[in-house]
């Protein structure tokens, strides 16, 4: 075990107290547990497509020779129907990958309805590891997984079960705050995605914490101050002049919750956050050419920037940039506003498949793999709201990086995307962000 001296990026969490990280064995990767199924004769492409899309509902894990199998149906229908390969074929494979992954996850739900990290001492309550992934899973399309009804009621049964009287989701044990904002701030989009029954009452109490977290005049914050408009990691209140950490990531995550709550963008709380979002902006309206247009992660914690200082100022990078976009359009910003135009040109013109950009310099090089799934769900996201159009490159570096058993996992710790239960709802929701062609979820 050794403790980690790096910022990490939220929401892949924050430093953990000395003794609380601990590493297990990864886990393991479960054989196929059925034969691989015999090869069909040709088919149409229509007929293909719904028989893969029977497989994709089985519970059972498809092996590579399934993979393949399946493939070489495609191939063979293809061919006897004489025609091009349609868009809707292109995407059986992420389809595939989607169901695998998302079986995964629900394989991996302990009994009592939470996700529990082994690998990382804090996120083993499960507070926030829940709603992360029960946000994800919620994400899934029926027409690739439907999700397992009983598994569902006992994941929002334990969200219910760990929010407290005041609204907030990760404050139950009170000596060890499981990053409270970022786990009702999930909590919060998964249950308007579930919308189970009552959903309306549980939101409305999680909206009303996190309004009391902001830091605005009604804690004594003023315009002036680093973080005003912003979010913290939450728990205590915050009042001057100790904010705590405090970062454009878990920003976005409660403008996003509040989004789908129905919050409208007049709301003061929107209008306030725009200050912090708009200082990690290296953006000048008087001055449109005198920055380059991205974003950096934080006006407080300023180590945790993790492309440094280019002298003038923090350096853009990838994450932070994807994640002030998402904040713009969080807040009401339009995609032709020049603020989210200057991000999004910068976020295109630097955009990588496989690791996250903006990292200048031998000392910051660990930064573009560290952050390489967190990246790759928040740009995305971010390019998909915007209207760019679908290479599906993320998609495809994804799949190739999959493990027979579903899931993902990085080699690099940095932020603790070394635990599949953190990289595999990352990529999900990449493959979802990229899933073009059909219906899709938000």
């Amino acid at each position: 075990m050794r403790p980690s001296n790096l910022w990490q990026e939220s929401p892949a969490w924050v430093i953990l107290p000395a003794g609380l990280r601990s590493r297990s064995d990864r886990f393991p990767k479960p054989q196929s547990p059925h034969p691989p199924a015999d090869n069909p004769s040709p088919q149409s492409p229509q007929a293909v497509r719904v028989g893969l899309a029977e497989s994709i509902r089985r519970e059972e894990t498809f092996s590579r020779r399934d993979f393949f199998a399946a493939g070489r149906t495609v191939a063979a229908g293809l061919s006897a129907a004489c025609r091009p390969v349609p868009a809707e074929h292109a995407n059986l494979s992420a389809d595939l990958a989607l169901a695998k992954a998302a079986r995964y996850l629900w394989a991996r739900q302990s009994q009592d309805g939470g996700w529990h990290s082994s690998t990382y001492g804090l996120l083993g309550s499960g507070q926030s590891l829940t709603p992360f992934v029960l946000d994800a899973l919620a994400r899934v399309p029926t027409d690739v997984l439907v999700p397992p009804a009983e598994k569902l009621a006992r994941a929002i049964a334990f969200v219910r079960h760990h929010t407290d009287d005041a609204g907030a989701v990760g404050r139950m044990d009170p000596l060890l705050p499981d990053y409270p904002n970022y786990s009702t701030a999930l909590a919060v989009t998964a249950l308007c995605r579930a919308r189970p029954p009552g959903w309306e009452q549980d939101v409305a109490a999680m909206v009303e914490y996190l309004r009391r977290q902001q830091f605005t005049e009604a804690n004594s914050w003023q315009r002036d101050d680093a973080p005003y408009g912003a979010w913290g990691m939450g728990g205590d209140r915050r009042i001057p002049p100790s904010p705590g950490h405090v970062d454009l990531s878990m920003t976005r995550h409660v403008l996003e919750a509040l989004s789908a709550a129905g919050v409208p963008p007049a709301d003061p709380a929107l209008r306030q956050a725009a200050v912090y979002v708009e200082r990690c902006h290296n953006f000048r309206p008087a001055r449109p050419d005198a920055r380059d247009g991205g974003f950096y992660f934080s006006t407080v914690v300023l180590d945790a920037n993790k492309a440094g200082s280019d002298g003038e100022g923090y350096r853009s990078y990838g994450t932070a940039t994807a994640d002030g976009i998402l904040a713009l359009l969080a807040m009401g910003r339009s995609p032709e506003d020049e603020r989210v135009e200057a991000a999004r040109s910068w976020l295109e013109s630097h955009h990588l498949p496989d690791r996250a950009t903006g990292f200048v310099g031998e000392a910051y090089q660990r930064w573009p793999g560290g952050l390489r799934f967190y990246y790759a769900a928040c740009a995305t996201k971010a390019l998909r709201k915007l209207g760019a159009a679908r290479s599906q490159s993320v998609s495809r570096s994804l799949r190739s990086e999959q493990t027979p058993d579903g899931s993902w996992s990085n080699p690099e710790d940095l932020v603790k995307e070394d635990d599949p239960l953190i990289a595999t709802p990352f990529a999900l929701r990449a493959l979802l962000n990229e899933r073009g062609g059909r219906r899709r979820t938000t």
